[in-house]
């Protein structure tokens, strides 16, 4: 995939809008507008930040389903993300939590977002859910079905799971892109707001040879510089947020921090790029 055509970019920084609870949800309010209202503000925020795409996901619906969603979820995600769409000219993803990739992959193909996030697509996790199995055959035949082109961005060994095998790092990312059949691979620390640590997006970007691997949470200002040396892109949320409390909103100061922060990371490998070329000329 191609990640400069999608997010005119070779090195995207995804922001993340978690949406309040939703209907259905343990803690639905009942309030709509509040949920919309909110939403189209961290959308604003982060896009006048800098960030070069924007994930939708339904964040505060924990505790979580742990594959189909409610039909009011898919209805009401489907509103807001084209509320944002109204907003901000940025690619949008979609992240249908636990793991219903399907719903995902129907708003994201109706509402025209460019990507969805999977956080199982293959394998066999434990989690808070229970067990989740990948099913990417039902959700590749479904893109297939749908006439779509939205790529899809999977987790691998995601975040507050265990896999059931003795899978190795590398292994896994191989399985996820050659049998899973993923655009983009992401990797995280082991709970949201844990960056991966350098070694295992090393191991992984040389596993997943030219598809793009992605930094999946824990990500700051202070860290981005280094964790972007091994991976091709950035999903960040936590630390965007006021006071870096995830249950705060989107500050632009922070993003705008951020933003430079992975910029000068960008520029820093691109130097060392020049420099390796130049002494291999030489």
């Amino acid at each position: 995939m191609n990640l400069h055509q999608l997010f005119k970019t070779r090195t995207p920084i995804i922001g993340v809008v978690h949406l309040l609870p939703l209907p259905t949800s343990p803690r639905w309010g009942g309030n709509f507008k509040a949920v919309i209202d909110r939403a189209e503000q961290e959308a604003a925020a982060l896009s006048s930040g800098g960030v070069d795409g924007i994930i939708v996901e339904n964040f505060f619906d924990a505790p979580f389903t742990k594959n189909q969603v409610d039909p009011a979820v898919v209805s009401i995600m489907t509103v807001v993300v084209q509320q944002i769409q109204n907003l901000v000219t940025l690619p949008i993803g979609i992240n249908v939590l636990r793991n219903d990739a399907k719903s995902a992959m129907a708003i994201a193909t109706c509402v025209k977002a460019q990507f969805i996030r999977v956080n199982v697509l293959t394998g066999v996790m434990a989690t808070d859910q229970g067990l989740i199995e990948g099913e990417a055959h039902q959700l590749l035949r479904y893109r297939r079905e749908l006439g779509s082109d939205v790529k899809i961005f999977a987790d691998v060994l995601v975040k507050h799971a265990r896999p059931l095998s003795s899978v190795n790092l590398t292994t896994a990312v191989q399985d996820t892109i050659e049998r899973g059949l993923a655009d983009a691979v992401i990797l995280s620390g082991w709970a949201t707001g844990h960056p991966p640590n350098l070694e295992d997006l090393e191991l992984a970007t040389a596993a997943a040879n030219d598809t793009p691997v992605f930094i999946g949470s824990g990500a700051s200002w202070e860290n981005v510089a280094t964790l972007l040396q091994a991976a091709d892109g950035v999903i960040v949320s936590s630390s965007l947020k006021r006071h870096g409390r995830r249950e705060q909103t989107i500050d632009p100061i922070r993003v705008s921090q951020f933003v430079e922060a992975a910029h000068q990371s960008w520029n820093s490998k691109e130097e060392n790029k020049s420099r390796s070329s130049v002494k291999l000329h030489l």
